[in-house]
């Protein structure tokens, strides 16, 4: 019987598993150390929870802005004097059971395909003893939760330990009026009035969900406008429908502490303001989950900020150690370390392997409207990273839009000069993230907009918009326009 090639992965989430599902398919000896459950964060604490309670809130945001230019008729038997009343409510306690039920589900189907696959699930915590051995092995120990240790001999090893929430010294997290995203699925009753302090992806989706869940929201953002990371033309369509939804945004506003008092929590700015609600949910970055796991000694470098070094292939420093997901910094989302995790398994079993390329990552942002993006951006044109030219497209134009009620968002694309190659896109719509799709087959596959404008698209359809952005896109390249 031939050597087998031993793999142990450090971290059950989307970088683990699916090394962990790639690597039994490749024949080798998986072990896959887990203290959580599989699906690490991004099934059971971010990712899968937070859009489950956001498809809650955007069933009543479509209700809300919509129903009566719709004409819909909604029977109330609300007295004249209080008509004002909400005419629909939502039981946030329910809402979170589902969100708990759904997020345990999806942690146990991955267990199953797991171990079908042929890999051992070990609950507990690893960590890398020593440097690599004379005949090129790793050693990694497990501490189970009862203090029992055991030794795995490993010929390769994935860090995959991802990330949790950053907190501030003067804003620490109680689990019950102070809270980070981890812990607001553990709320029964919707917050009256909820500050969100952070602007970035998770604070504006949470700040979104809780509006339309009925919540009072304040959006505490230490930047000009929310989303700093986002289009910048996005980012304002979002902020704009914020504020007509009657969120409090607050730009250029930093967080200096956070204290209950009573049954509420103020939140001191550093310009001396206070502001109170019934809850804040800290939204403020995450760090990366590197420490107690004897890297540096194992010989792994790490970044100042904790993050562990890796190359396009997911190799970390130390021979034999490689590192996916979140703890890696690169991109903090699902599909990237799912993909990181897979190229280190297929570099180190010697399967074909194209190193990553993250021009080619769409991502979204689950607001309401969704904002997706891919491949280069509005920043990197501006930058002079790459020249190419813009069309954007508002959907107020598109006639499915204007049969659903869709007033805001807009379809954005941005292709070569001289060739028309796309490389690459934003739409902010509902449901952008199934719209962007079809630019992600164009950067990925360097289509033209000549050759996305000749697809014929269903009519009427929002995905008409995209193919009308490409054909005037080739309109004026072929004219001279731009």
């Amino acid at each position: 019987m031939g050597y087998v090639t031993r793999i142990v992965i450090i971290g059950g989430g989307p970088g683990g598993y699916e090394a962990a599902l790639v690597a039994a398919q490749l024949g080798a000896e998986v072990t896959v150390v887990d203290c959580d459950g599989l699906g690490g964060a991004s099934v059971l604490t971010d990712c899968v929870p937070s859009k489950t309670l956001i498809a809650t809130a955007e069933v009543m945001t479509t209700f809300d802005s919509s129903y009566e230019e719709l004409g819909i008729i909604v029977a109330d038997d609300t007295p004249p004097l209080e008509q004002a009343a909400r005419v629909v409510g939502v039981d946030l306690g329910k809402v979170n059971r589902r969100v708990k039920r759904l997020a345990l589900a999806q942690s146990h189907d991955i267990t199953a395909s797991v171990t079908r696959a042929g890999a051992r699930v070990l609950r507990g915590r690893g960590r890398l003893e020593g440097m690599q051995a004379l005949d090129g092995s790793r050693k990694v120990v497990v501490t189970a939760a009862d203090g029992t240790e055991e030794t795995l001999v490993a010929d390769a090893v994935l860090i995959a330990t991802g990330g949790h929430p950053r907190e501030l010294p003067d804003a620490q997290p109680d689990g019950e009026r102070i809270l980070n995203w981890t812990q607001v699925y553990d709320l029964t009753e919707l917050p009256e009035e909820l500050i969100v302090v952070g602007s970035g992806v998770t604070g504006a989706e949470f700040a979104g969900a809780y509006q339309a869940l009925g919540s009072k929201v304040t959006l505490v953002s230490s930047r000009d406008r929310v989303l700093p990371g986002e289009d910048p033309d996005a980012a304002a369509v979002l902020e704009d429908v914020f504020r007509r939804r009657g969120m409090n945004v607050m730009a250029r506003s930093r967080a200096a502490s956070a204290k209950r008092v009573g049954d509420k929590v103020e939140v001191t700015l550093s310009d001396g303001r206070v502001i109170t609600g019934s809850h804040c949910l800290m939204a403020v970055g995450a760090i990366p989950n590197s420490a107690g796991l004897g890297l540096e000694e194992a010989g792994v470098k790490l970044r100042e900020s904790g993050h562990i070094w890796t190359d396009k292939v997911s190799r970390t420093t130390a021979p034999g150690v490689y590192a996916a997901g979140d703890v890696t910094g690169v991109f903090a989302l699902a599909s990237v370390a799912a993909m990181q995790g897979r190229i280190a398994m297929y570099h180190f079993l010697g399967d074909a392997v194209a190193p990553l390329n993250l021009k080619t990552v769409s991502s979204n942002v689950f607001t309401d409207p969704e904002i997706a993006t891919v491949g280069y951006t509005q920043a990197d044109i501006d930058a002079g990273k790459i020249e190419a030219r813009v069309v954007k497209l508002p959907l107020l134009r598109n006639p499915r839009a204007k049969m659903q009620g869709i007033r805001d968002g807009f379809v954005k694309i941005f292709c070569r000069p001289g060739t028309g190659i796309v490389v690459g896109g934003v739409v902010v719509a509902p449901r952008a993230s199934e719209l962007i799709h079809p630019i992600s087959i164009a950067v990925d596959n360097n289509l033209t907009v000549e050759q996305i404008a000749n697809a014929f698209t269903v009519y009427p359809s929002l995905s008409g918009s995209i193919a009308e952005v490409a054909r005037q896109l080739h309109t004026r390249k072929a004219t001279g326009e731009f």
